[in-house]
């Protein structure tokens, strides 16, 4: 059975408020591990009740001063842009934006983050107020282009960005004694895949070429969870599985341009691409060419 797209019945509230101007999410696109909105903020104070995801909020401008608790407010900060808030799942938050404010909004499924960790232990996030983690800050921008030029081809890297944010958070934003559980927990898993895995996972791969292909579903014929695949796929092949799925998908276009006499846009969507335009980017970024030039040149 598919997983369920989380939206905004998933977050606590915030976006849902008359302050909140959104100018994209990412509804609609099928992402069952996160949902991701960019917006404009105006100065508010209002509580909100607890959400089963856990709440990154980067933000784009400022600085602005921010105030935090639960039910009452008991920090603020003067935050600039590139600072992070980040609110931990199933706890209730009381928030005052002294100004106003860009921000990208992460809401992360509990699921991938325990996930991410030490599976004997449940995995429990810091909150943090101001913060500065460039490489947090990367994931959320990312995503956020991810959301603005979106095509379906990328819904592995999509679920790939997911795996990485939820690993990052358990190590380096989660409880002390989380984080030391959570390395443990990397190094007992830190084989490879084994052949009959692999093989499986190639076959799922060539299978599906052209269709979208959640990370979910290569590591179910693998028997492990998503986090676990995704380690254990880049060990055993050096390559991260978005990155191995894209290059499948550029030596099958290659082929068909040299050999086949397919117009270049239904060379591009059998082999994964939206359209021609996105198989043209990826040659020109991977190979420094172009479809026209490789069916030219045979």
């Amino acid at each position: 059975m598919a997983a369920t797209e989380l939206g905004l019945p998933d977050t606590n509230g915030i976006l849902r408020q008359p302050w909140v101007h959104p100018d994209r999410t990412s509804a609609g696109l099928g992402w069952d591990r996160l949902y991701v909105s960019t917006q404009h903020e105006q100065p508010y104070r209002a509580s909100f009740a607890p959400a089963d995801t856990h709440l990154l909020i980067l933000h784009l401008s400022g600085p602005v001063t921010v105030s935090r608790g639960r039910t009452r407010l008991t920090s603020s900060r003067r935050i600039p842009a590139g600072g992070l808030f980040l609110h931990p799942a199933g706890r209730d938050l009381t928030v005052e934006l002294g100004g106003r404010l860009d921000t990208v909004h992460v809401y992360l499924a509990d699921a991938a983050l325990q996930e991410a960790g030490d599976a004997r232990r449940p995995v429990r996030l810091a909150e943090e107020l101001g913060s500065a983690d460039p490489l947090v800050e990367q994931l959320m921008l990312t995503l956020d282009g991810l959301v603005r030029g979106w095509e379906p081809a990328a819904r592995t890297y999509a679920d790939h960005l997911a795996t990485l944010l939820a690993s990052h958070l358990v190590r380096r934003h989660s409880l002390a004694a989380d984080r030391a559980a959570a390395e443990a927990a990397r190094t007992r898993s830190g084989t490879g895949l084994s052949k009959r895995q692999f093989e499986a996972v190639r076959t799922l791969m060539d299978q599906r070429l052209a269709e979208p292909l959640p990370l979910a579903e290569l590591a179910a014929v693998t028997g492990l969870g998503v986090s676990q695949f995704a380690r254990r796929f880049k060990t055993a092949t050096g390559e991260a599985p978005h990155q191995f799925l894209t290059r499948l998908r550029v030596e099958q276009a290659c082929r068909l341009l040299r050999t086949g006499s397919y117009p270049i846009a239904e060379v591009a969507v059998s082999c994964g691409f939206s359209h021609q335009e996105h198989l043209t980017r990826v040659l020109r970024t991977r190979l420094d060419t172009t479809p026209a030039a490789i069916r030219r040149d045979g």
